[in-house]
């Protein structure tokens, strides 16, 4: 097995697995807040994945899946009129359609979503939302006496779509690999954050249009992407929708100590004879169990 299939055998262990499950529970969800709010029972309409599985970006393990529920116009204007807090009493509502289906599940409004756990440790994000004029949605907040947000997850999954088709479909697996070392490192960076990174990075890194008998320069590349990022920057702009993606720690000093491991396992890579099993060993270290050993 050579550094190309080392890498895609990652890619292919670090995939979602349960896509028909998770599919299951998303139409089924959408079912019961369609006939609730729209008279209809389809189990697709007015639903949108959005977060990291909306991107593509999520890998096997991930714990939150993030939806959005399109309600129609009226129920805003019913709920803006609220006396107090018709944020929280929009996501009252829209739990109480949720505990129709999934009535032993505890269900539980938090701040701006409906949180619905399942016993596999995946939990549903629920987000009520209204369609506006651009593709974005207004969302409830329910937090601090209550209030409207705006959010455009459509750009987002649109920006990284396009810039993964333009670059030979390397932007998704180089945002799986970094989760797979988020979780590896325990390092304080959100999901979004990791995108936005990878999707700023390749858009001018040489090899882009390779594969992946090129993973190895494009994970050590990366990492120095990282490494120098300016430590007291605050926020990044998302792809796509522009929205302001704040950090949650410094990832630059662990992105370096992987750099230097990856110019170690290249090394090996490298080394005449080739030292395999000292290399894997050394992406395993940065990645973990998930790389072929």
């Amino acid at each position: 097995m050579g550094l190309a299939d080392w890498f895609k055998t990652f890619c292919s262990n670090i995939q979602v697995q349960d896509g028909g499950t998770i599919s299951t529970r998303y139409k089924s969800i959408t079912r019961r807040l369609n006939t609730d709010f729209w008279s209809t029972t389809s189990d697709t309409s007015h639903s949108l994945y959005v977060g990291s599985y909306g991107r593509n970006t999520a890998i096997q393990g991930f714990s939150d899946l993030d939806m959005i529920f399109q309600l129609p116009y009226p129920v805003y204007k019913q709920y803006n009129e609220y006396k107090g807090n018709g944020q929280s009493a929009l996501l009252q509502s829209v739990k109480k359609s949720i505990e129709k289906t999934y009535s032993t599940t505890s269900i539980r409004a938090d701040g701006q979503v409906i949180l619905v756990p399942f016993n596999d440790g995946i939990t549903f994000e629920v987000v009520p939302a209204f369609s506006n004029k651009d593709d974005s949605y207004t969302y409830p907040n329910a937090n601090d006496g209550g209030s409207w947000l705006i959010t455009n997850p459509k750009s987002e999954i649109e920006a990284i779509r396009t810039r993964n088709n333009a670059c030979n479909g390397n932007l998704v697996p180089l945002c799986r690999m970094m989760r797979a070392w988020k979780g590896k490192w325990s390092v304080p960076i959100g999901g979004l954050l990791v995108d936005t990174l990878a999707y700023q990075f390749i858009d001018d890194w040489k090899y882009k249009d390779k594969s992946f008998l090129y993973y190895d320069y494009m994970c050590r590349d990366f990492f120095l992407f990282m490494a120098d990022q300016d430590n007291d920057q605050e926020y990044w702009r998302a792809p796509g929708s522009g929205q302001y993606v704040y950090g949650k720690g410094l990832f630059q000093w662990k992105a370096k100590r992987c750099y230097n491991i990856s110019l170690e396992a290249i090394a090996y890579e490298q080394a005449n004879p080739k030292k395999e099993w000292s290399a894997k060993r050394k992406w395993r270290e940065i990645f973990g169990n998930s790389f072929p050993s």
